[in-house]
Protein backbone atom coordinates (compact mmCIF):
# COMPACT_ATOMS: atom_id res chain seq x y z
CA UNK A 1 0.00 0.00 0.00
CA UNK A 2 1.01 3.62 -0.55
CA UNK A 3 0.74 6.48 1.93
CA UNK A 4 1.24 10.10 0.88
CA UNK A 5 2.64 12.58 3.40
CA UNK A 6 2.15 16.32 2.92
CA UNK A 7 2.91 19.29 5.17
CA UNK A 8 3.81 22.97 5.41
CA UNK A 9 1.20 24.10 2.90
CA UNK A 10 1.29 27.58 4.41
CA UNK A 11 -1.85 28.95 2.77
CA UNK A 12 -0.64 28.13 -0.76
CA UNK A 13 -3.75 26.81 -2.47
CA UNK A 14 -2.19 26.47 -5.92
CA UNK A 15 0.64 24.23 -4.70
CA UNK A 16 -1.78 22.10 -2.67
CA UNK A 17 -4.06 21.53 -5.66
CA UNK A 18 -1.17 20.37 -7.86
CA UNK A 19 0.20 18.07 -5.15
CA UNK A 20 -3.21 16.48 -4.54
CA UNK A 21 -3.60 15.92 -8.30
CA UNK A 22 -0.20 14.20 -8.36
CA UNK A 23 -1.13 12.11 -5.34
CA UNK A 24 -4.38 11.05 -7.01
CA UNK A 25 -2.33 9.73 -9.94
CA UNK A 26 -0.27 7.67 -7.48
CA UNK A 27 -3.44 5.91 -6.28
CA UNK A 28 -2.51 6.06 -2.60
CA UNK A 29 -4.49 4.41 0.19
CA UNK A 30 -4.30 7.42 2.50
CA UNK A 31 -3.05 11.01 2.71
CA UNK A 32 -1.66 12.35 5.97
CA UNK A 33 -0.85 16.01 6.59
CA UNK A 34 1.76 16.94 9.18
CA UNK A 35 0.50 20.46 9.76
CA UNK A 36 1.28 24.10 9.09
CA UNK A 37 -1.72 24.61 6.88
CA UNK A 38 -1.56 28.37 7.37
CA UNK A 39 0.89 31.26 7.59
CA UNK A 40 2.93 33.14 4.96
CA UNK A 41 0.58 32.66 2.00
CA UNK A 42 -2.75 34.33 1.28
CA UNK A 43 -5.29 31.48 1.06
CA UNK A 44 -5.65 30.09 4.61
CA UNK A 45 -9.41 29.50 4.51
CA UNK A 46 -9.30 27.93 1.06
CA UNK A 47 -6.50 25.55 2.05
CA UNK A 48 -8.34 24.40 5.17
CA UNK A 49 -11.55 23.97 3.18
CA UNK A 50 -9.79 21.68 0.69
CA UNK A 51 -8.15 19.64 3.46
CA UNK A 52 -11.57 19.21 5.07
CA UNK A 53 -13.24 18.43 1.75
CA UNK A 54 -10.73 15.66 1.07
CA UNK A 55 -11.10 14.40 4.67
CA UNK A 56 -7.31 14.37 5.11
CA UNK A 57 -6.01 13.23 8.48
CA UNK A 58 -4.04 16.15 9.82
CA UNK A 59 -1.68 17.21 12.62
CA UNK A 60 -1.27 20.68 14.08
CA UNK A 61 1.88 22.54 13.05
CA UNK A 62 3.74 25.18 15.02
CA UNK A 63 2.43 27.99 12.80
CA UNK A 64 -1.11 26.66 13.14
CA UNK A 65 -0.73 26.70 16.94
CA UNK A 66 0.66 30.24 16.93
CA UNK A 67 -2.19 31.51 14.74
CA UNK A 68 -4.71 29.95 17.12
CA UNK A 69 -2.95 31.77 20.00
CA UNK A 70 -2.43 34.95 17.93
CA UNK A 71 1.01 35.07 19.54
CA UNK A 72 4.60 34.06 18.87
CA UNK A 73 4.02 30.87 20.85
CA UNK A 74 5.88 28.54 18.51
CA UNK A 75 7.25 30.80 15.75
CA UNK A 76 10.07 33.33 15.64
CA UNK A 77 9.35 37.03 16.05
CA UNK A 78 10.68 38.16 12.66
CA UNK A 79 9.77 40.99 10.27
CA UNK A 80 7.89 38.57 8.01
CA UNK A 81 6.05 36.89 10.87
CA UNK A 82 5.12 40.30 12.29
CA UNK A 83 3.13 40.74 9.07
CA UNK A 84 2.04 37.14 8.45
CA UNK A 85 0.81 36.20 11.93
CA UNK A 86 -1.72 39.02 12.48
CA UNK A 87 -2.79 38.97 8.83
CA UNK A 88 -3.55 35.24 8.99
CA UNK A 89 -5.30 35.53 12.35
CA UNK A 90 -7.60 38.26 11.05
CA UNK A 91 -8.22 36.49 7.72
CA UNK A 92 -9.02 33.10 9.24
CA UNK A 93 -12.66 32.28 9.89
CA UNK A 94 -13.51 31.42 13.49
CA UNK A 95 -14.58 27.91 12.47
CA UNK A 96 -11.19 27.33 10.89
CA UNK A 97 -9.36 28.59 13.98
CA UNK A 98 -11.38 26.06 15.96
CA UNK A 99 -10.46 23.35 13.45
CA UNK A 100 -6.74 24.13 13.83
CA UNK A 101 -7.01 24.18 17.62
CA UNK A 102 -8.63 20.73 17.63
CA UNK A 103 -5.85 19.00 15.65
CA UNK A 104 -3.51 16.59 17.49
CA UNK A 105 0.23 17.29 17.70
CA UNK A 106 1.39 13.70 17.11
CA UNK A 107 -0.06 10.36 16.10
CA UNK A 108 1.06 6.77 15.61
CA UNK A 109 -0.60 4.60 12.99
CA UNK A 110 -0.06 1.01 11.92
CA UNK A 111 -0.04 -0.17 8.31
CA UNK A 112 0.66 -3.77 7.25
CA UNK A 113 2.18 -4.50 10.65
CA UNK A 114 4.48 -1.44 10.56
CA UNK A 115 4.09 1.30 13.17
CA UNK A 116 4.80 4.84 12.03
CA UNK A 117 5.02 7.91 14.25
CA UNK A 118 3.97 11.21 12.66
CA UNK A 119 5.04 14.58 14.06
CA UNK A 120 5.36 18.14 12.80
CA UNK A 121 8.70 19.12 14.32
CA UNK A 122 10.10 16.26 16.37
CA UNK A 123 8.81 13.84 19.02
CA UNK A 124 10.23 16.28 21.58
CA UNK A 125 8.80 19.63 20.39
CA UNK A 126 6.33 20.82 17.77
CA UNK A 127 8.80 23.48 16.59
CA UNK A 128 12.10 21.58 16.72
CA UNK A 129 13.93 21.55 13.39
CA UNK A 130 14.79 17.88 12.90
CA UNK A 131 17.40 18.45 10.21
CA UNK A 132 19.80 15.72 9.13
CA UNK A 133 22.53 17.23 11.33
CA UNK A 134 20.34 17.86 14.41
CA UNK A 135 22.37 17.03 17.52
CA UNK A 136 19.43 15.10 19.02
CA UNK A 137 18.70 12.98 15.96
CA UNK A 138 20.60 9.82 16.97
CA UNK A 139 19.05 9.81 20.44
CA UNK A 140 15.58 10.47 19.06
CA UNK A 141 15.84 7.55 16.64
CA UNK A 142 17.39 5.26 19.27
CA UNK A 143 14.42 5.95 21.55
CA UNK A 144 11.85 5.57 18.79
CA UNK A 145 9.56 2.63 19.53
CA UNK A 146 7.96 2.67 16.09
CA UNK A 147 9.41 1.36 12.82
CA UNK A 148 9.55 4.83 11.24
CA UNK A 149 9.37 8.51 12.12
CA UNK A 150 7.91 10.98 9.61
CA UNK A 151 8.40 14.69 10.28
CA UNK A 152 8.13 18.09 8.61
CA UNK A 153 8.76 21.72 9.71
CA UNK A 154 12.22 22.21 8.14
CA UNK A 155 10.78 22.57 4.58
CA UNK A 156 13.82 20.58 3.42
CA UNK A 157 13.08 16.94 2.46
CA UNK A 158 15.32 13.96 3.19
CA UNK A 159 15.24 10.23 3.84
CA UNK A 160 17.64 8.62 6.31
CA UNK A 161 18.04 5.11 7.68
CA UNK A 162 19.01 4.41 11.31
CA UNK A 163 19.59 0.66 11.44
CA UNK A 164 16.16 -0.90 10.96
CA UNK A 165 14.37 2.41 11.59
CA UNK A 166 13.47 4.95 8.92
CA UNK A 167 13.35 8.73 9.22
CA UNK A 168 11.57 10.77 6.54
CA UNK A 169 11.11 14.52 6.24
CA UNK A 170 8.58 15.32 3.53
CA UNK A 171 9.72 18.89 2.84
CA UNK A 172 7.03 21.47 2.08
CA UNK A 173 4.06 21.72 -0.24
CA UNK A 174 3.64 25.47 -0.13
CA UNK A 175 6.92 27.12 0.80
CA UNK A 176 10.06 25.10 0.04
CA UNK A 177 13.41 26.19 1.44
CA UNK A 178 15.68 23.97 -0.65
CA UNK A 179 16.50 26.53 -3.32
CA UNK A 180 13.78 25.68 -5.85
CA UNK A 181 10.10 26.59 -6.17
CA UNK A 182 8.60 23.11 -6.63
CA UNK A 183 6.32 21.61 -4.01
CA UNK A 184 7.53 18.41 -2.34
CA UNK A 185 5.82 15.54 -0.55
CA UNK A 186 6.72 12.00 0.53
CA UNK A 187 5.43 8.64 -0.62
CA UNK A 188 5.72 5.56 1.60
CA UNK A 189 5.30 2.07 0.18
CA UNK A 190 4.47 -0.45 2.89
CA UNK A 191 4.25 -4.21 2.45
CA UNK A 192 3.92 -6.83 5.14
CA UNK A 193 7.26 -8.30 6.27
CA UNK A 194 9.18 -5.89 4.01
CA UNK A 195 11.19 -2.76 4.86
CA UNK A 196 9.29 0.50 4.36
CA UNK A 197 10.23 2.21 1.11
CA UNK A 198 10.17 6.00 0.87
CA UNK A 199 10.70 8.57 -1.84
CA UNK A 200 10.38 12.32 -2.17
CA UNK A 201 8.38 13.73 -5.07
CA UNK A 202 8.86 17.19 -6.57
CA UNK A 203 5.75 18.74 -8.06
CA UNK A 204 6.02 21.88 -10.24
CA UNK A 205 3.16 24.36 -10.01
CA UNK A 206 2.48 27.88 -11.28
CA UNK A 207 4.03 29.76 -8.36
CA UNK A 208 3.50 33.04 -10.20
CA UNK A 209 -0.21 32.75 -9.36
CA UNK A 210 0.30 33.00 -5.62
CA UNK A 211 2.92 35.70 -6.12
CA UNK A 212 0.35 37.73 -8.09
CA UNK A 213 -2.33 37.23 -5.43
CA UNK A 214 0.05 38.25 -2.66
CA UNK A 215 1.12 41.33 -4.60
CA UNK A 216 -2.51 42.38 -4.97
CA UNK A 217 -2.97 41.99 -1.22
CA UNK A 218 0.17 44.06 -0.54
CA UNK A 219 2.23 41.35 1.08
CA UNK A 220 5.93 42.15 1.73
CA UNK A 221 8.07 41.87 -1.42
CA UNK A 222 10.67 39.68 0.33
CA UNK A 223 7.98 37.17 1.23
CA UNK A 224 6.56 37.18 -2.29
CA UNK A 225 9.94 36.61 -3.96
CA UNK A 226 10.68 33.62 -1.70
CA UNK A 227 8.09 31.58 -3.61
CA UNK A 228 10.24 31.76 -6.73
CA UNK A 229 13.65 31.41 -5.09
CA UNK A 230 12.80 28.61 -2.67
CA UNK A 231 14.84 30.43 -0.04
CA UNK A 232 13.47 31.68 3.26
Amino acid sequence: MKIAIISDIHSNLYALMEVLADIDNEKVSQIICLGDLVGYGCHPNEVIALIKQRDILCLKGNYDASVVDNAYSYIRNTDLNSFSLPWTYEELRASNRFYLSSLPETMTLEFEGKKIKFVHGSPLKINEYLTEDNENIDEIMANLEEDALVCAHTHIPYIKQFGSKLLVNDGSVGKPKNGQPDATYALLEIEKDQPIKAKIKNVPYEFTKIMKDMTMKRFPNRLISSYESGIE
